[in-house]
């Protein structure tokens, strides 16, 4: 390949995004690609210490201004270390989130100024922005079924009702809706075979734009 790809999955918690990369890393690891799986906020050891810090549920006092800094701080560790250097190597990247979720969470739900997060957002991605974006679509109540049914305790932004996930959800429809050449919004309640061999598509569409 000329350069890397960098291809993000995105989506409200239990939309099934995580299941989606895991098995898009499957079928181009079984191919030989060359590749990096990663998340956010994470995947450097800073970002995964910024990580704790936002998702702990015993941060409830937490100001919105410093979950969005936190975050971003979190990106910027995360494009510097690992993201631009496995670009620069020619390795398809794979990630759990990135610029899209502060669009529609900090954005949409909690109401911070779309054009600040833009501006903030390029400044600490040094203006790097993902080849290829996957949204999974599903309701807040489905996602609250799903959370429920993984038997796990709540993460910090997991505690949050439903009229919060509705408004991120509304972002990130509007997300696809104003970029649809490079976001591609899914129905989240189609099986994992069904996603999988879409997503798997789009990617290997992706690759061949590459060469």
């Amino acid at each position: 390949m000329k350069k890397g790809i960098f291809i993000t999955f995105e989506g409200i918690d239990g939309c099934g995004k995580s299941t989606q990369l895991s098995q898009a890393a499957k079928r181009l690891e079984a191919e030989g690609l060359p590749l990096v799986v990663t998340r956010e906020p994470g995947g450097t050891p800073i970002a995964e210490k910024i990580r704790g810090l936002l998702i702990s549920p015993e941060h409830k006092e937490m100001a919105t201004e410093c979950e969005l800094l936190l975050y971003l701080a979190a990106r910027a560790q995360h494009v510097r270390e690992k993201i631009i250097p496995a670009l620069n190597e020619g390795k398809i990247v794979l990630c759990d989130r990135f610029q899209e979720a502060t669009i529609a969470y900090q954005g949409f739900g909690r109401g911070l100024p779309i054009d600040l997060l833009q501006v903030i957002n390029r400044f600490a991605t040094q203006g790097l922005k993902p080849d290829l974006t996957f949204i999974f679509d599903i309701s807040s109540s489905l996602s609250r079924i799903r959370i429920d049914s993984m038997g796990k305790g709540k993460d910090r932004l997991e505690q949050n009702g439903e009229e919060f996930f509705d408004k991120i959800r509304t972002g990130y429809k509007k997300i696809a809706e104003n970029d649809p050449l490079r976001v591609v919004l899914l129905d989240g309640t189609k099986s994992i075979g069904e996603l999988a061999d879409i997503v798997y598509s789009k990617i290997l569409s992706q690759i061949k734009e590459s060469f």
